[in-house]
């Protein structure tokens, strides 16, 4: 053991530099530089370390920075600490070199981009085994060798004829939805489908977003600079009174499930928000229906668009998350009295996904492979997400989480209860190669009560890493 100069000496002179730490967070690097040092043993077994608040003095850092980053040196072994007396390096004696054999072997080869993590809940990609690649490519054949006159004839602005007929045909049977061909829209992403909403609707109308509520819509509209404004939402949706409060003209939701709290409008809000449409003229709903094919229990929720007698409601879909989330396919169904409207004013564009794409997804609809398709999702996800909370309850991590939401789509809400600091759980779970997704970022405004509940968003999670990623949960409860 060390005399107690020697380690009031040597912490004195524990210091690192923090200029150039790369991609790292703070306590990332500080937490490599220090197990670097135990590593090495420039910080011997024994050796009290520096309190957390002289540190991070000393090094100019906040103290929430050296104590996220003692808690993981703790969490893999390497510290502990001692009531009223401060944190010491772990005596491994001779049992140092099995343990870095043993975390040589854990290590998760890590490729670069957003990949690089053991498990991603804030990614909605498509695992490359779900996309049907040989039936698509089948499709992709018999276009090319069918088609060649049409694939290089210039399709209407509203999208190829035929794949708008595969459309309404699969809403009628599908969704019950009764829709012309004509009404549908066919565009590159729905990103680029409100931009054509916005120049329809106008600049000078007040549109109106759900909250908590998928950020990108908001920012969509403030960068066509217009005016918007976020609807705070109840256990049954969005707060109609609000939208007369604010002199809302145009809302966005996504009454079959709301992303990310997973809210089924009732009944009776989806008649009041008809109601509260009809009662002005240019005022509609935009019913974003994102994932309705992949709800996982029960029937399909029935759409607001096939209950609207008023013709106030402006549908959109997209094939991203049934088919990949690099199929840039959306759609939207304009009521009848915006139809006209919209081939006077918006004719002249051009549909802005190819003639090839377009009658393959035709065939795909047509052949009856997308219906097989969907039956086959369904059934994956229902088998991962009942395999993802079976190894939750059979784990410590139920006794300090609650799930919800998890009936549709492919995420669901976690709570963990915990005492610690949102932002230190993502920063320990990131540690742990686990990136989280905090219900709160979801909130244009701080909200009370929902602190350390996560969308939990599991597509793309690897199923045969699902206990690692479960005993990494648990570490930082």
């Amino acid at each position: 053991m060390f005399s107690k100069a020697r380690q009031e000496k040597r912490r004195s002179m524990l210091t690192y530099n923090f200029t150039n730490i790369g991609s790292d967070s703070m306590y990332e690097y500080l937490y490599k530089c220090i197990k670097n040092d135990i590593l090495q043993g420039n910080l011997q077994a024994g050796e009290k370390l520096p309190s957390k608040r002289s540190f991070a003095k000393n090094l100019g850092i906040s103290v929430i920075t050296v104590e996220n980053a003692y808690e993981q040196l703790i969490a893999e072994g390497y510290i502990y600490s001692m009531p009223k007396r401060g944190f010491y390096v772990t005596d491994f004696k001779g049992a140092l070199e099995t343990k870095q054999r043993e975390e040589v072997q854990e290590i998760i080869p890590l490729t670069s981009g957003e990949n690089s993590y053991l498990a991603d809940f804030t990614s909605n990609q498509t695992e490359a085994d779900q996309f049907p690649f040989t039936i698509w490519a089948k499709m992709i054949r018999e276009v090319l060798s069918d088609s060649r006159i049409q694939l290089m004839t210039n399709p209407p602005c509203g999208g190829i004829m035929s794949l708008r007929q595969s459309i309404a045909g699969y809403l009628k049977d599908f969704r019950g939805m009764t829709v012309q061909p004509e009404q549908i829209i066919i565009g590159a992403g729905t990103e680029y489908l409100y931009g054509l909403l916005i120049q329809l609707l106008g600049h000078e109308a007040v549109y109106a977003v759900e909250n908590p509520g998928y950020q990108k819509i908001g920012k969509i509209y403030q960068n066509y600079q217009v005016n918007w404004k976020y609807i705070d939402m109840d256990k049954e949706g969005v707060e109609v009174s609000q939208l007369e409060e604010k002199k809302v003209d145009i809302v966005h939701i996504s009454p079959s499930h709301h992303y990310p709290t997973g809210i089924v409008m009732p009944i009776s809000r989806r008649y009041e928000l008809l109601g509260w449409a009809a009662k002005g003229e240019g005022k509609y709903i935009i019913e974003d229906d994102y994932d309705s094919e992949l709800r996982l229990g029960g029937k399909p929720i029935p759409t607001l668009q096939s209950i609207d007698i008023s013709e106030k409601v402006i549908y959109m879909n997209t094939f991203t998350k049934t088919l990949a989330s690099t199929v840039r396919i959306s759609y939207m169904i304009l009521p009848r009295p915006l139809l006209e409207q919209f081939y006077q004013k918006l004719s002249f564009y051009s549909c802005t996904v190819s003639n090839f794409e377009q009658y393959t997804l035709d065939l795909f609809i047509k052949e009856g492979y997308f219906e097989k398709h969907i039956n086959r999702l369904r059934n994956y996800y229902q088998n991962k997400k009942n395999g993802f909370l079976s190894a939750i309850r059979d784990s410590g991590l139920h006794k300090c989480v609650e799930i919800s939401g998890e009936e549709a789509g492919v995420h669901f809400l976690m709570k963990l209860k915990t005492e610690k600091a949102e932002e230190n759980v993502i920063e320990l779970a990131k540690a742990q190669g686990i990136k989280l997704s905090p219900l709160s970022k979801f909130y244009y405004e701080k909200k009370a009560g929902i602190e350390n509940t996560y969308v939990m968003n599991y597509s793309s999670v690897d199923m045969e890493r699902i206990g690692k990623i479960v005993r990494g949960l648990e570490k930082i409860c």
